[in-house]
């Protein structure tokens, strides 16, 4: 495949590390030192399917389509205030499109996994996608846990691909460890259900994501290196899942390679889960930092655990 368009959105409302002061046993020190985050932007008026909607719009102009033009939606998302239907298909009715949607969950490595399905797509006959990942992790976090709240903003991002030489190598995987990132979905229960009632909010283990994150983004972006026969070096930009800054600066420093190889958005946007590669190669390309022939490596992580890495040719 080839991506041929960009878009993304996030909410209005800005929330500074100062804010998060006024009832979070923390500081603006703290936060920056140990995540690099200074603000997030948070769902106030806006609904999910309304970022998505904008990202999908904004992907279509850059790619010269209509709606019309795309026959598969294939869209990333952990949670949103729809249990049913799917978010893929809120969003094709109010962009105007006509086509089959699919929505994946693989966590924070989604919109990599959505990249995988839609190449898979391409080979089966399909012309025009549109990849999407859109997401609102600051619905699953406890508001009183600085650990966890601190971290998130929401967003979506989108991409149009087509049919092209332009994906070089991918590499997914996936190792069953719930334990250090997780989160219960609250559901109704049954008169005869008597399982405890658990903790809805987010839980995480920081030092072993740090630990977990950080090694399996290097094993799998240097299988896609080796898959392209290409140094570290000869990649002109590494988007990254922006998690924390400290874990891109490890993965950075490890593969040996100049920072401005490692762009990153994390001190304005947050943890946006799966939108946050969508969203920065968004705001790239626009801005004019990505040239044709550039080489891109796509590497994300998240619970489950699920991590994702591809090689782009622009």
């Amino acid at each position: 495949m080839k991506i041929i368009g960009t878009g993304s959105a996030v909410p209005e409302f800005t929330v500074t590390n100062q804010m998060l002061e006024q009832f979070l046993d923390t500081s603006d020190e703290w936060i920056t030192e140990r995540t690099g985050i200074k603000t997030r932007q948070l769902m106030t008026t806006e609904r999910l399917d309304d970022l998505g909607v904008l990202a999908a719009q904004r992907a279509l102009e850059s790619a010269g389509l209509k709606p019309t033009d795309i026959d598969m939606i294939v869209l990333s998302n952990v949670i949103n205030e729809y249990m049913t239907p799917s978010l893929s298909s809120l969003i094709q009715g109010r962009i105007g499109a006509t086509c089959p949607c699919l929505d994946v969950n693989a966590a924070c490595a989604g919109f990599i996994y959505a990249l995988d399905v839609a190449e898979a797509m391409l080979k089966n006959g399909h012309e025009r996608i549109l990849v999407m990942a859109v997401e609102a992790p600051t619905l699953m976090v406890d508001w009183k846990a600085r650990e966890t709240c601190v971290l998130f903003g929401d967003g979506a991002g989108a991409v149009v691909v087509t049919q092209g030489d332009n994906l070089k190598a991918m590499r997914l995987t996936t190792v069953s460890k719930p334990k250090p990132l997780f989160g219960y979905l609250a559901v109704s229960k049954t008169p005869w259900d008597q399982k405890t009632e658990p903790d809805y909010y987010l839980k995480m283990e920081g030092r072993e994501v740090f630990r977990i994150a950080v090694n399996s983004s290097l094993k799998d972006i240097k299988s896609v290196l080796a898959t392209c026969q290409l140094q570290p070096d000869q990649v002109d930009h590494y988007l990254l899942h922006q998690a924390n800054l400290r874990i891109m600066d490890s993965i950075r420093k490890t593969l040996d390679v100049a920072p401005e190889k490692f762009p990153h958005n994390i001190e304005k946007r947050g943890n946006t889960s799966s939108a946050s590669v969508a969203i920065l190669l968004d705001e790239m390309n626009r801005e004019g930092k990505i040239k044709q022939g550039d080489k891109l490596v796509l590497s994300a992580f998240g619970a489950g655990f699920c991590t994702a890495a591809c090689l782009i040719e622009w």
